[in-house]
């Protein structure tokens, strides 16, 4: 949940718009487009470094500190559940801290349904608890509605199949018995009647226990069922269209009258209930083989679930094993049914899956009949402290960035508010700051950045009696850790933890890079495992706060709200800050040496990443219902989606809001290069053309998957106004290098987490950080090593902003590295903005004529002159005005060119090569490029037998020539050198990028020939 104005009337709208009509199962006014301040979505999960002194007050953690005192409001919901969290819990539940961001949550964190809970979507079953036992249901047809501006969402709504009870239940509430992994046991108690039942994330069976001694079972249908197997100690049957078997303990056999069927369990206290997969089933008679086949799992009661994971750094795969525990009521079968989601079956390595299929919200689920576990593998394309500036020191380009961060540099966190969300996202914008700063080796601006992050993050890490701003408060009964002042719902909801502790712990990342000793434990590196443990608590052994409190371990992504009191179901909207937060684990974990933490972040960042691309994103088209016309969702729900957002309906928002922050860690935006065009296109075809909010956010996940484009539009668009947690500094650094250096190279991976693998046009760039104090040598997984010195950042094969890779343009050579630097040049660098004076509508002039000049001289200066001529008097060389772009990039290919030649040329070829001075003015202008080709034919046959074409240069938008030269060699060349022998040489220049006015070219510009 972000950026919603919360008011107490906007909080009781909001309470009321999430309340349900049980009597349908449906929400009643629910809107999510643009709430305002609607019921927050949350995260949380907390553990704490010192044990709590058992009097309220501060607890020391290294030199930093926390208090214990009540700062401001805990969370809220029904009866004294503020300071007695535990009250809707049984005896028998584990003691220590209570799961909350859960698909369950409602059962426990009571917060509308003061006696039961809300809809609970467990997939591919979803329930709702109330007097008389489980109320189930299973939704294979989404209803997809439009509620405003042809905005979509889509649900598989909860309606109710059958009830599972015990005869005379009539309890007044339900508490929960019991969890794992991704099971809870809600419990009854009503009257002499007891009653408990085990549900969970991929299980189609509901497993009845805890039944009162001579009570009998019950199963209450919601219209008129089929009855198509009545054998034994099993039942089958049809209800709206879906299957059902049941059975009873042995022995004992079903009743049927009207909708209920009954079962006296031969004095036993169970019974189990499956729904049985939807496709293809055409036939009772395969009904029957199914339910016989089932048949064999019935009595096998799951009593647990539990994951492990591991990472092998080799091979950059992480192996994640999900199992079951069960306990046989009777017989010795162990094994059980499972259904997995996409994410899981798509990476599935060494168990077999049927051909039968759940339907399910987040597309369909794949059955293995017959195990207690099974494991993914996933490989990890790395991450990055930030993109590397892959460009050279000097240049428009460069000196466009000096002034970007000129801009910054005063006030590099630009903080909106002072709380938790707020302060995160200032650090975060100081971060990228500090990252590139130190890259291009401006120091200063570098520092000034990691001084603010500094000063905030000692504030708000250390506590004092009595305060109550900047500071966590640690609560016992929650097992909680709360930042105050707290924003959308992150204290009296549990909201949001995650998004609002990714960025601290993130900025922590950057500093620690620069000053490990403020990292150590002795100083604040206490408090930073403090929040991360509060969000996603990596270590089962402590018991305080729960084993990743706000990561869905089955669903395999985050949910965002602590109580998910809706009838939807629980939701998250920001993905990419629940990336961010990932993210931030791998970078603290790597530069503190804390393998486990960087670990715990690789599981979750691969999980999470692959859970995206196919419940946000749908890139393989098996997600989304085919009314929903839409290419993303802004939010995912328990049961759909939405193109919506808490706080928006703009669609740059919408789409936005699950792409920022962009950092380094946000490189799996681009995994599939032609879903990001295909997301960006709506964006465009929504906001009626170019977007005209977060315009820089939308431009730098498109350079994840087209950034020739991303940057055309940049410099086209750069008067803009920044999203409040970017700069101009940054967008332009990301989009800039990743211009040059492509997209990212899934197919390769690295022994390293902080390596990526780009590529471009055929060519592959290898990245890696290394932000220890030794050297190291990265090795991929393509054969390619590359060394990397102790807090560098190294390329190896990097096609520059110049053509070369620092290595004189040599692909594959040794690489370039970057910081943390040395101190800069003491040349300051520009204090200048960029000009916001819109360009030019001056008409370009003509194209001057490509006649042949006069041969024979052997001057290696020539000048542009008229006629189309390469002259060698610079008192004929003339000022021209290229040719536009035409909204299109011409990267690499003259189009529309000016073209000067000389013929009859001989000459001694030299050991240097071409230059070039040519004097490019593209006044106020933005969005310009000038290229040059310079192509030979040696013995004036009519063949060019060398042809080099050199980078673009990009015009700044201030008055004025600037120098475009050969700096680096050509950026591509063909053929051999040769002397000249009575041979012809051809200058072409064009305009790669342009508006309607693009750039001239002075009457002093100069090629000169490498020959003698």
């Amino acid at each position: 949940m972000m950026r919603r104005a919360r008011d107490v009337d906007g909080e009781v709208r909001a309470d009321q718009r999430r309340r349900t009509d049980r009597t349908t199962g449906r929400r009643t006014g629910r809107r999510v487009l643009a709430l305002v301040a609607a019921a927050a979505t949350s995260v949380a999960g907390l553990v704490v470094i010192a044990q709590p002194a058992a009097a309220a007050g501060v607890v020391s953690v290294g030199a930093g500190s926390y208090t214990t005192d009540q700062v401001g409001p805990l969370p809220s919901g029904c009866g004294s559940i503020s300071t007695d969290p535990r009250q809707f819990l049984t005896e028998n539940a584990p003691k220590g801290a209570i799961p909350t961001n859960d698909w369950w949550s409602s059962l426990a964190y009571k917060r509308l349904n003061c006696a039961y809970s809300e809809n609970l979507h467990a997939h591919p079953l979803s329930f709702l608890p109330g007097a008389n036992g489980l109320g189930i249901s299973y939704s294979t047809t989404p209803t997809v509605t439009t509620p405003a501006k042809g905005l979509q969402e889509y649900h598989y709504a909860y309606a109710q199949d059958v009830t599972a009870g015990v005869a005379g239940l009539d309890a007044p509430m339900v508490k929960v018995d019991g969890w794992t992994d991704w099971t809870v046991t809600p419990a009854w108690t009503g009257g002499s009647r007891t009653m408990k039942a085990t549900i969970g994330h991929g299980l189609p069976f509901v497993y009845v226990d805890g039944i009162t001694a001579g009570a009998a079972g019950t199963l209450t249908t919601a219209a008129p069922p089929k009855v198509w197997r009545n054998s034994g100690s099993s039942i089958g049957f049809t209800v709206n269209g879906h299957d059902y078997v049941a059975f009873a303990p042995s022995g004992s056999g079903w009743q049927q009258s009207g909708n209920t069927f009954s079962s006296n369990l031969s004095g036993k206290k169970y019974y189990s209930l499956a729904v049985l997969p939807t496709t293809p089933v055409d036939s009772d008679a395969q009904r029957n083989t199914i339910a016989s086949n089932y048949a064999r799992y019935a009595y096998a009661k799951v009593t647990g679930s539990s994951l492990s994971y591991a990472y092998d750094e080799p091979s950059a795969t992480m192996k994640s094993t999900y199992r079951i525990a069960t306990t046989p009521w009777e017989g010795t079968q162990r094994s059980t049914v499972l259904a997995l989601y996409p994410h899981q079956w798509k990476s599935l390595t060494g168990t077999t899956t049927s051909s039968r299929q759940y339907v399910s919200p987040r597309g369909p689920m794949k059955i293995a009949v017959g195990t207690q576990s099974f494991t993914t593998s996933m490989k990890f394309s790395g991450v990055l402290p930030e993109v590397p500036a892959v460009g050279d020191s000097t240049g428009a380009d460069r000196a466009t960035l000096d002034a970007y961060l000129a801009e910054v540099k005063a006030d590099p966190m630009a903080m909106q508010r002072a709380d938790t969300y707020w302060a995160g996202k200032g650090m975060g914008r100081a971060a990228r700051i500090a990252e590139i700063a130190d890259q291009i080796g401006d120091t200063g601006t570098r520092d000034t950045a990691l001084a603010a992050i500094k000063a905030t993050l000692n504030d708000w890490f250390t506590a004092a009696p009595g305060q109550t701003e900047q500071v966590f408060a640690y609560n016992a009964n929650w097992g909680t850790l709360i930042g105050y002042p707290a924003s959308y719902g992150s204290d009296q909801e549990l909201n949001d933890h995650h998004f609002h502790y990714g960025y601290f712990i993130a900025a922590a990342a950057t500093l620690a890079r620069f000053d490990p000793q403020w990292a150590s434990s002795a100083k604040y590196g206490g408090m930073v495992d403090l929040l991360i443990r509060d969000a996603n608590n990596y270590d089962r052994g402590d018991t305080r706060f729960p084993y990743l409190r706000d990561f869905d371990i089955y669903a395999g992504h985050d949910w965002a709200s602590g109580h998910g009191a809706f009838a939807a179901g629980n939701n998250q909207e920001s993905s990419s800050e629940g990336m961010n937060f990932a993210n931030a684990l791998i970078q603290w974990g790597e530069v503190t040496g804390n393998r486990a933490v960087r670990d715990a972040g690789i599981y979750i960042y691969t999980t999470q990443a692959q859970a995206i691309q196919n419940y946000w994103f749908d890139v393989d088209n098996t997600t989304f219902p085919s009314a929903f016309d839409h290419s993303t969702v802004g939010m995912v729900w328990g049961d759909g989606g939405s193109y919506a957002t808490w706080f928006s309906d703009q669609p740059e928002k919408i789409q936005g809001i699950n792409m920022l922050p962009v950092t380094g860690g946000h490189l799996y935006l681009g995994y599939h290069p032609e879903y990001v065009k295909k997301n960006y296109a709506e964006v465009a075809q929504r906001a009626g053309g170019a977007p005209t909010v977060w315009q820089d956010i939308i431009w730098e996940f498109l350079a994840t998957g087209d950034p020739d484009q991303a940057l055309r539009l940049f410099r086209a668009g750069s008067n803009y106004s920044p999203e409040e947690g970017e700069t101009r500094a940054h967008t332009f650094h990301w989009i800039r290098n990743l211009a040059a250096l492509g997209t990212i190279d899934t197919t390769v991976t690295a022994d390293h987490p902080l390596a990526v693998t780009f590529s471009k046009s055929g060519k592959k760039t290898y990245v890696a950080s290394n932000v220890t104090s030794q050297a190291m040598t990265v090795k991929f997984s393509d054969g390619t090593s590359l060394s990397v010195p102790a807090g560098k950042t190294a390329t190896r094969g990097a096609i520059t902003w110049s053509g070369g890779n620092g290595q004189g343009g040599v692909p594959g050579g040794p690489g370039t590295t970057t910081g943390p630097s040395t101190p800069p040049s003491t040349t300051a660098p520009s204090t200048t903005p960029p000009s916001t004076t819109p360009p030019s509508t001056t008409a370009p002039s003509s194209t001057a004529p490509s006649t042949t000049a006069p041969g024979g001289t052997g001057s290696s200066v020539r000048y542009l002159g008229g006629n189309g001529a390469l002259v060698t008097s610079a008192d004929q060389g003339r000022a021209v005005t290229l040719n536009p772009a035409d909204g299109a990039t011409r990267d690499g290919t003259p189009y529309k060119p000016l073209t000067w030649t000389a013929t009859g040329v001989s000459g001694t070829k030299q050991s240097a090569g071409t230059a070039f001075a040519l004097a490019v003015d593209s006044g106020t202008a933005v969005g310009n490029a000038v290229q040059i080709r310079v192509s030979f034919d040696f013995t004036g046959n009519g063949s060019w037998d060398r042809v080099e074409t050199y980078r673009y240069f990009a015009t700044d938008p201030v008055p004025g020539a600037e120098q475009y030269t050969a700096t680096g060699g050509p950026a591509n060349a063909t053929g051999d050198w040769a002397d000249l022998k009575n041979g012809s040489v051809k200058v072409e220049v064009w305009s790669a990028l342009s508006t309607t006015a693009p750039a001239s070219v002075g009457a002093g510009s100069t090629v000169t020939l490498p020959f003698r």
